[in-house]
C-alpha cells in the first residue's frame, strides 16, 4: 500500500487531471475560450460562490472570456488544479501562492489592498507610552535579563515567526537569555499587559493595535511602537505564466481598473462586490517579489524545527542548519534587489 502522502498526492493528481478540461487553454498559443478562476473555501464553497460570483461575473463581462469559478476544499485542490492547467487564475494566501508558484507554473501579478488602501500589514514591537525603550537598538543595549517580555503564540506568524526571525534572529539575540521573564500570550493579552506595564515590551502587529486603538483609543494611547517587520503582504492573485499574453493584458487591466473611478463604471456596485469579498480595496500590480517574507519566515521556522529535532544527529542538524541558513543568505539578498527595484 502507498504511503498516506503519497496516497494524497496520487488522489489530488487524479482528481485534478479528471476535472473537465477548458476549451483552447491547454497552450499558450491556442484561442482562450474560457478561463477557470480557483477559490479556496475559506468559509465554506455555497458561503464563497454567493461571495465571488458577483466578481467572476464582471470580470467575464469586462475581458469578454468565459470565466468559471473552481471551489475545491482546501488549498492543495487549487494547487494541483493550476498544475495540470485546470485552473488558470487563482486567489491564495501568500503560503500557498508559494507552491503555486513552485510547483504550478504559477506567477503573482495582483495583490488585494484592504479597504484603508494599505497593502499588508505589519509585525510589531510595542512598549509603555512612557518607556525609555525608543528602538529595537535600545532593547538590544539593554543589560542582559534586565527586561520583561511579551512573546507571540508560537503558532502565530506576526507575533512569533516574524519578529523571531527579523527582530531578534537576523541581530543575533536568543530572546532565552536577553530577557529577564518570557510571557507567551496571544495578541489581546499581550496589549493589555503592555498597557498596564506588566511587560516592558511585547510583539503585536498593525492590525490588531488598529482595532484596539478603535475600541479603547484611551487604553491604545498609552502604547507605542519601537519596532516595524517588513510587509506582511495581502493576499495574491496567481495567474499561468502561460497564459497568452493577450489575455493576460485583459485580466491585468480588470484587476487594476476594479472598483476605481473610471467613465461609464458602476463603481459603487464594485466597491459593494470588493467589501463583501471581506472589507477588500482595490487590487495594485505585484510580483513574486512579495513572497520573499514569507519564504524567509517559511525557512526560518524550518529551522527552528530542525534545531529542536531530537531525532537527528549533531552532525545531521548541523548540515540541516547549514543548508537553511544558506538559503535565508540567498532570500536576503534577493529581498535588498527587490527593495531597489521597487
Amino acid at each position: 500500500m502507498l504511503p498516506i502522502a503519497r496516497r494524497t498526492l496520487v488522489a489530488l493528481s487524479l482528481a485534478a487531471a479528471s476535472l473537465a478540461a477548458v476549451p483552447g487553454a491547454g497552450h499558450a498559443q491556442e484561442a482562450v475560450t474560457e478561463l477557470n478562476f480557483g477559490l479556496v473555501a475559506t468559509d465554506g464553497s455555497q458561503n464563497l460562490r454567493t461571495k465571488w460570483v458577483p466578481f467572476l461575473e464582471d470580470m467575464q463581462k469586462a475581458i469578454g472570456i468565459k470565466v468559471t469559478g473552481f471551489y475545491p476544499s482546501d488549498y492543495a485542490g487549487v494547487i494541483e488544479a493550476m498544475r495540470f492547467n485546470k485552473v488558470q487564475v487563482a486567489w491564495f494566501g501568500n503560503a500557498s501562492a508559494i507552491q503555486a508558484v513552485d510547483r504550478a507554473d504559477g506567477e503573482v501579478f495582483m495583490q488585494k489592498s484592504y479597504a484603508n488602501g494599505t497593502l499588508g500589514y505589519y509585525s510589531v514591537l510595542i512598549v509603555p507610552a512612557d518607556s525609555p525603550l525608543t528602538s529595537l537598538e535600545d532593547v538590544m543595549r539593554a543589560p542582559i535579563a534586565t527586561l520583561n517580555f511579551g512573546n507571540g503564540d508560537p503558532n502565530s506568524t506576526s507575533g512569533f515567526l516574524i519578529p523571531s526571525y527579523y527582530a531578534w534572529a537576523k541581530n543575533g539575540i536568543d530572546v532565552r537569555k536577553q530577557f529577564k521573564n518570557i510571557v507567551t500570550a496571544s495578541h489581546g493579552v499581550n496589549l493589555l499587559a503592555v498597557v498596564n506595564k506588566q511587560v516592558d515590551l511585547a510583539t503585536n502587529n498593525t492590525e490588531d493595535l488598529g482595532n484596539f486603538a478603535k475600541s479603547h483609543p484611551e487604553q491604545a494611547a498609552k502604547i507605542r511602537v519601537i519596532w516595524k517587520s517588513p510587509i506582511i503582504p495581502a493576499d495574491p492573485i496567481v495567474w499561468r505564466k502561460d497564459l497568452p499574453d493577450a489575455v493576460k493584458q485583459k485580466v491585468n487591466a480588470f484587476f487594476l481598473a476594479y472598483g476605481t473611478e473610471r467613465p461609464g463604471a458602476d463603481v459603487v456596485h464594485e466597491r459593494q462586490v470588493l467589501q463583501g469579498l471581506g472589507e477588500w480595496g482595490t487590487f495594485h500590480a505585484s510580483s513574486n517579489a512579495q513572497l520573499l517574507p514569507i519564504r524567509q519566515v517559511a525557512a526560518f521556522r524550518e529551522r527552528l524545527t530542525a534545531e529542536n529535532n531530537a531525532n537527528l544527529s549533531a552532525e545531521e542538524k548541523a548540515k540541516k542548519i547549514e543548508e537553511i541558513d544558506a538559503r535565508l543568505k540567498v532570500l536576503d539578498v534577493q529581498m535588498e534587489q527587490a527593495k531597489t527595484a521597487s
